[in-house]
């Protein structure tokens, strides 16, 4: 699929889904999913965007969270969660168990990416991951201006708040997928609310990337 297939499709999601109340990157996300896809979440949280894909995709989800208030919440929801850290959730997953799995604004927290990534294209014909753009030109004037570390677009955590993020940029993650073999099959840029194209300046305008891996 070609990233502006992905834009396109992305566009109408947008167009359709404005009331969904679901974050733009979850938006992306969900454009990307096909009806009675197997979908697991990582790090779902309270299952918005897991109740989303069912009703609209009618997917069969689950999802793996850690914090015990979030996985009552997906029960509340109606939606399969089970409650541990990804790398022993994932363990217990046959290869090839689902369609797309989804790691959502997660990767700054994890002290292995390269490990749960692994694992997401074991158990998943495919990856989709989504991350906070450090290298958006706003943070960096502010780290210029105030020699202080900015909070990235969309993620607004103070650096020394639990859990601790480790900040990267879009040309961070594309040359970690390099190093680790990982292979793309497109991408979607965010700046807000809307698509930008794949051009030099993407790392600079974009808020937001959502990453399609295949293994």
């Amino acid at each position: 699929m070609t990233a502006s297939n992905l834009s396109s499709r992305l566009r109408i999601g947008q167009l359709a889904n404005r009331s969904t109340g679901l974050r733009p990157d979850l938006l992306a996300v969900a454009s990307l999913i096909q009806p009675g896809e197997k979908v697991l979440d990582l790090g779902c949280g309270e299952g918005d965007l897991l109740r989303y894909l069912q009703d609209n995709r009618q997917v069969v989800g689950r999802g793996i969270e850690l914090l015990e208030s979030s996985v009552l919440a997906c029960v509340r929801l109606g939606i399969s969660v089970r409650q541990g850290n990804l790398q022993e959730g994932l363990r217990d997953y046959p290869a090839g168990s689902f369609d797309s799995v989804i790691l959502s604004q997660t990767i700054p927290y994890l002290n292995d990416p390269s490990f749960i990534i692994k694992e997401m294209l074991r158990v998943g014909s495919r990856a989709i991951v989504t991350i906070p753009n450090w290298g958006h030109w706003r943070c960096r004037l502010s780290l210029l201006l105030t020699g202080r570390i900015p909070q990235a677009p969309g993620l607004p955590q103070a650096w020394d708040a639990a859990p601790r993020a480790r900040p990267l940029t879009i040309r961070d993650f594309e040359e970690f997928c390099d190093r680790q073999g990982f292979a793309s099959a497109g991408a979607i840029y965010l700046q807000g609310k809307r698509t930008i194209p794949d051009r030099f300046d993407k790392d600079l305008r974009a808020t937001t990337a959502v990453f399609i891996l295949k293994p």
